[in-house]
């Protein structure tokens, strides 16, 4: 599969893998922010990046940087997006959370996408869990 990765900004950093065995790539932030707690700002990327057309692309929190309240939002990106990625970012921390230029902001990963033919019904076949929610067994 390949990614084509589009620089509208010269300091725009093209997404990479930290280590060979990552499922997703670092975005990093072509700006300097300050999220307070509670804020919501979407942090440009300077990319545009193309994808095939049976492809999605999901952001997502880095682990570090979640653990200290900064939390992704609207992660969907679909393949035929051609402007910007910006990462929508809030902060659920108690404490402003500082970005800088060239920091590491989230992580995309890139999957295939299907297309299911949806089937109206009046009955769902049986399982195991049936109808258990949220900590069900």
């Amino acid at each position: 599969m390949e990614m084509r990765v589009k620089k509208l900004h010269p300091d725009a950093i093209v997404p990479s893998f930290a280590n060979a065995t990552d499922a997703g790539m670092d975005l990093f932030s072509i700006e300097d922010a300050v999220l307070k707690p509670g804020d919501l700002k979407k942090i440009k990327t300077g990319l545009a990046i193309e994808l095939p057309e049976n492809c999605v692309s999901l952001i997502w929190d880095k682990s570090g940087i979640a653990t200290k309240g900064l939390k992704t939002v609207a992660g969907v990106i679909d393949s035929g997006y051609r402007g910007e990625y910006l990462v929508a970012l809030t902060n659920l921390g108690k404490e402003d959370y500082v970005i800088k230029k060239g920091d590491k902001i989230a992580q995309v990963l890139i999957q295939e996408v299907n297309h299911p033919t949806v089937v109206e019904t009046d009955k769902l076949s049986d399982s195991s869990r049936g109808t258990g929610g949220f900590g069900s067994r």
